[in-house]
């Protein structure tokens, strides 16, 4: 197997360990995550360079490479539904698209043919990671009590209810909003390929 195909693989197996540091009780497991989550993240770039330096293009990679992102970023919004931090109707609604445009792409590839990623799907990518590491660094530092203890304001204000609740659902609402233009531009394609099912 393929170095960049390996990082995929580690990847995937880093993200229950991510949950399962992250759901502790102690503060400091709860560090190791962010580690473990940003190691994970790392191998998403790693193996991205590795593929297009080397040219390690593989069936195997662009299908599971982009699954392997969405599983690490799903189950970090999973684990803040889990604590109370946000709303789990909008973490289904985003699992629900990125995994439809995931494996919708991943036949694509497989039948030949090729959906472009738009900056708009970008930004949105960025947009749920920025999000994520936000929530990680204070959601950590505020059940730190070397951190958090003389910064209670900071942290009020920091981990305001409102301010995550109207972020997520911006980020929920240009999720699914990016999902329908991304599906409605890549329409001929996408009727191609069941056409030829069919």
């Amino acid at each position: 197997m393929l170095l960049p195909n390996q990082l995929t693989v580690l990847r995937i197996i880093l993200t229950p360990f991510f949950l399962f540091f992250f759901l502790s009780d102690s503060p400091v497991f709860r560090q190791i995550s962010i580690g473990i989550f940003i190691i994970a993240a790392l191998t998403d770039w790693y193996d991205g360079w590795l593929a297009r330096k080397f040219n390690y293009i593989t069936n195997w990679g662009k299908f599971w490479d982009p699954l392997a992102d969405k599983i690490l970023t799903s189950t970090a919004f999973i684990g803040f539904v889990i604590i109370g931090e946000i709303q789990c109707w909008m973490v289904i609604i985003i699992i629900i698209r990125d995994f439809i445009i995931t494996i919708l792409r991943a036949y694509a590839d497989y039948k030949g043919a090729s959906f472009a990623t738009s900056k708009y799907a970008k930004w949105k990518t960025f947009l749920q990671m920025a999000f994520l590491y936000y929530l990680l660094l204070i959601y950590t530092g505020e059940s730190t009590p070397s951190i958090y203890t003389g910064n209670e304001k900071i942290f009020s204000v920091l981990m305001d209810h409102k301010f995550i609740y109207y972020f997520m659902l911006f980020i929920t609402f240009i999720t699914l909003h990016s999902g329908v233009t991304y599906l409605y531009k890549n329409r001929l394609i996408i009727r191609r390929l069941f056409r030829f099912e069919t």
